[in-house]
């Protein structure tokens, strides 16, 4: 299953590279570029969303543990913090031609300034607003909500692709 998963996402990313390639007669404007490589940080965005919800049905506790290193170290703090930029400049970007502009815009726009605002906070008041968090959500809790991040997951990847 997921062998043929990967080989389907493999031939789609194929695919779109011909098709840019071919239609733009091998010119390929900036703009162009851009939306394609928004385009593929947004569906690599949608499917680590969809794993993200896997491991919290079949491992909350893994879930759980993870949860509690958020801002755990400088290292791990401002590489989250980093990473999250990079999906949220995607979605800002792609939204003009995905299917539903407006929650893309949203959904970027707010990752992007708690990205920015978790900038300026200290990291040990991130690091304990992350413990607070984990010890509220029971693994049975992440089970509960690991439903929405397939559906979160796949409606991303639906208005991309």
């Amino acid at each position: 299953m997921l062998h043929n998963f990967l080989k389907k996402l493999y031939n789609l990313i194929y695919f779109s590279i011909v098709k840019v390639i071919f239609t733009t007669k091998y010119t390929i404007t900036m703009q162009t570029f851009f939306l394609f490589l928004a385009k593929w940080i947004v569906v690599f965005f949608g499917i680590f969303i969809t794993i993200t919800g896997f491991v919290m049905l079949f491992q909350p506790a893994k879930a759980r543990s993870i949860l509690r290193k958020a801002g755990s170290t400088n290292f791990i703090n401002y590489t989250e913090i980093t990473l999250r930029l990079i999906p949220a400049f995607g979605l800002i970007y792609y939204a003009e031609v995905s299917k539903y502009t407006l929650f893309f815009q949203l959904f970027g726009w707010c990752m992007l300034l708690t990205s920015l605002v978790l900038y300026f906070v200290p990291r040990n008041l991130h690091h304990k607003f992350s413990n607070k968090s984990a010890a509220i959500l029971k693994p049975s809790y992440f089970q509960l909500i690991a439903p929405f991040a397939f559906l979160l997951g796949s409606f991303i990847i639906y208005c991309v692709v």
